[in-house]
């Protein structure tokens, strides 16, 4: 994440903080934006202005320049800026067209792995454009793209691999047998995507091979296909068992349609309910995964007995439910308001990487509920549940860089011995915060649209790393912010 890296805005370097000093060795004049030498020599940044140039971030869009900027970072080997290129030598922007040299391209990318140019070659073979038409060599290319999950690749591939216009995809899949690629398949047949007229029965065949390979996501969707009777006989039965198998791997909506259809059970006659009492069973039995869904659908229903489910289910180890204990005990639902209690289900849920647990778990060592308050643990709880994309989580720990907090967490991990105080460590932040918002006062470029790019310390400009040496910030903190 932010460790190790530095966010530099690319229109930076019309400083108006005379204490900086910094020469500025290269100005496009055009655009206003000055780069260092070593800020044009890195191949990131040389993609990042293509993309600037290509769509417009900020400066008038400019073809041209795209495909000069991808250009540069294309011949050091970046995947996507060769791609890219290939793009504009497809479509004839910023350069004349020129299927040869889009072929060129989109298999230097292809080469190194990226799914979308291992399409695009493939579609040139399948169609000869820019190279001799070749079955052989399109159908390898497809099925690569294909192999990363790329549906269209796959869609493309299942029309070759039999012949015909329609794709017939049974003994293809039989072939390939990788789930997301058949999900995403299934997918464009359940919404008629891509020109493809939307097909149930195929959606279902497909969500079902993806299924039977664990993906939870085709569990899930095949189970609404079952709930609602879509390319399938309409079957409680298969509804509920395929949503399982998604709730048991942590699906969400999966489990709410579980409780839901738990709930909705109660009136139906004894041959019907079936399900309703392996599930009675099942939770009986010590299913710690039943139990948490039965005490989802209690809580769902604001009813107190998700307590006693729930804690059956926690005390097994089932993470969600230790997460919707905690939950309960510190919003006081069904049960006395406890923040040490929620403390303590947090962070088993925490510890085995709920990513809802860990944020909760930090927002207590934030606030100081249950436990005394503790920045660092707080960083170190959001900073968990951020990496898995935990949006408050996120927010909560970009505040705490802000503040200086964060800091202080990847610094006293630098340094366990003599770790620097929160003042120590405010000081470094607010001359780091002082630098940057003077390389963000570019001339007629505002802030919002200047480019991100990552650049370690080393690669930065020397005269501002100099002068922050003199201030006494480290290169280390540079890189932690």
């Amino acid at each position: 994440m932010l460790k190790n890296q530095l966010i530099v805005l690319v229109s930076l370097f019309m400083l108006t903080n005379a204490a900086l000093a910094i020469e500025h060795p290269f100005i496009d004049s055009k655009t206003d934006i000055i780069l260092t030498k070593e800020c044009v020599q890195d191949l990131m940044e040389q993609y990042g202005l293509g993309l600037i140039y290509d769509n417009g971030y900020g400066v008038t869009e400019n073809d041209q320049e795209a495909v000069k900027w991808y250009r540069k970072a294309a011949e050091q080997g970046h995947a996507k800026a060769q791609f890219n290129l290939g793009v504009m030598y497809d479509n004839g922007h910023g350069v004349p067209e020129n299927d040869p040299k889009a072929v060129k391209w989109y298999r230097k990318a292809a080469e190194q792995g990226l799914a979308e140019a291992q399409f695009k070659l493939g579609v040139m073979y399948h169609y000869g454009f820019g190279v001799t038409q070749n079955d052989q060599e399109a159908f390898k290319w497809y099925r690569k793209g294909a192999e990363q999950g790329l549906a269209k690749a796959l869609f493309n591939l299942s029309k070759m691999y039999d012949g015909v216009t329609e794709p017939k995809i049974d003994n293809l899949s039989a072939e390939l047998g990788f789930a997301e690629a058949q999900f995403s398949l299934g997918n464009i047949y359940d919404n008629g995507s891509y020109g493809v007229t939307e097909n149930d029965q195929k959606a279902v065949k497909l969500y079902r091979k993806a299924a039977e390979l664990g993906l939870a996501k085709a569990q899930f969707r095949l189970g609404v296909m079952y709930d609602n009777g879509e390319g399938i006989i309409q079957d409680d039965q298969e509804a509920f068992k395929w949503y399982r198998k998604a709730a048991e791997q942590g699906h969400a909506q999966a489990q709410i349609n579980l409780s839901n259809m738990y709930e909705n059970s109660y009136g139906l006659t004894e041959n019907q309910s079936d399900f309703v009492k392996w599930y009675h069973k099942a939770t009986e039995d010590g299913d710690a995964m039943a139990q948490f869904n039965l005490g989802l659908m209690y809580q769902l229903k604001n009813d107190p007995k998700a307590l006693k489910w729930y804690r059956k289910a926690a005390e097994q180890g089932e993470a969600m439910a230790q997460y919707g204990l905690g939950l309960m005990y510190d919003y006081g639902h069904g049960v006395p308001e406890n923040d040490i209690e929620a403390v303590k289900w947090y962070r088993k849920a925490a510890e085995q990487g709920k990513a809802m647990a860990q944020y909760g778990l930090g927002l207590m060592y934030h606030n100081g509920h249950g436990v005394p308050e503790n920045d660092i643990e707080a960083v170190k709880w959001y900073r968990k549940a951020a990496e898995q994309g935990e949006a408050m989580a996120q927010s909560n720990l970009g505040l705490m860089y802000d503040n200086g907090h964060a800091l202080v967490f990847e610094l006293k991990n630098r340094d366990v011995k003599n770790p620097p105080s929160m003042k120590e460590a405010q000081l470094f932040v607010t001359k780091i915060k002082g630098v940057r918002q003077s390389l963000a006062q570019s001339k007629g470029m505002p802030v919002k649209f200047v480019c991100p790019v990552y650049l370690s310390a080393k690669g930065f400009a020397p005269s501002i790393e100099n002068w922050l040496h003199e201030q006494g910030v480290l290169t280390a903190d540079w890189e932690s912010w």
